[in-house]
């Protein structure tokens, strides 16, 4: 697989006092489970709560926690605001155009985003050992939002160029495509069927799925050697996922992107490695594993 160089890896400055993880709604969130779980593993004393904001709080709950000096994680629906209220951010972040990491340096919150490693990380799962060079491997990105901006930085970071992006509002997707001076091809939802004939990947970085049981496209659609990841995480599997696997695909739902993308930060706010083991042992878990076929 074709990857560019690892870049210098992004450190907090000072600890935070506390973590919090700023959603609405966040009660669903996992992230606290195997969060608490990595800070006892480390044996360090600090506490990981859940914050709902709402959308219009926004400004005032990160002012108060750079006031407090804590860190955590940011969620649906507050990453991209929060990557233009938080003034100093990570090139990851600004890369983006979305924050979903955060602590806080002299005062003042600096903003960093892990989704793309942890995109990365399940993509790499999925394709490791199945296709020796990806530059000319077919992928179809599902989606135009701050999740997909962080999946297509991904893809091109790990050597993708033969990218197709499907959403609702082909608008929305060619402003991202340009914004991220990455090339993709774009097409409507309408054309979703002959956009995966001809896949090897097929991600979904919509909603969809998340709280019903639509599929972000007919997983019998998809060929047989296609690999599909939807980052949409639910107990057990989300049902494209478990129909995927049930056909004999290589298939994840986002629960390694949720760990990795929680690894990548806890790394980032304490410089020392993650204890992942303990995080998915929280979580009842095991990062699937696939034959080199």
């Amino acid at each position: 697989m074709t990857e560019r160089p690892q870049e210098r890896a992004v450190r907090a400055a000072q600890r935070p006092s506390r973590l919090v993880i700023l959603g609405h709604p966040v009660a669903h969130s996992l992230s606290p489970v195997f969060q608490r779980a990595a800070l006892r593993a480390a044996g360090i004393s600090l506490t990981y709560d859940r914050e709902d904001v709402a959308p219009g709080q926004l400004a005032d709950a990160l002012a108060r926690l750079a006031a407090e000096g804590a860190g955590g994680n940011i969620t649906i629906p507050h990453k991209e605001a929060a990557a233009v209220l938080i003034t100093r951010c990570t090139p990851a972040a600004r890369r983006v155009g979305a924050v979903n990491t955060f602590w806080t340096e002299q005062g003042a919150l600096v903003g960093h985003n892990t989704d793309v490693a942890g995109a990365a990380s399940t993509i790499r799962a999925l394709v490791r050992g199945n296709v020796a060079d990806v530059r000319h491997m077919p992928v179809v990105l599902c989606g135009a939002g701050g999740s997909a901006a962080a999946t297509l930085v991904a893809l091109h970071e790990l050597g993708y160029r033969d990218i197709t992006i499907v959403a609702r509002t082909p608008a929305r997707a060619q402003a991202m495509s340009a914004r991220l001076a990455i090339p993709a091809r774009i097409l409507s939802s309408d054309a979703i069927e002959s956009a995966v004939s001809a896949a090897r990947l097929v991600i979904n970085a919509t909603p969809v799925g998340l709280r019903d049981d639509a599929f972000p496209v007919e997983a019998a659609l998809l060929p047989l050697e296609c690999a599909a990841f939807d980052l949409v995480y639910r107990p057990g599997l989300t049902p494209w996922i478990a129909v995927c696997r049930d056909a004999g695909r290589r298939a994840e739902d986002g629960l390694r992107m949720l760990v990795e993308q929680g690894a990548a930060a806890f790394e980032a706010w304490f410089d020392v490695p993650a204890p992942r083991e303990a995080m998915w042992r929280a979580l009842n878990a095991v990062p699937p594993s696939y034959d080199s076929r």
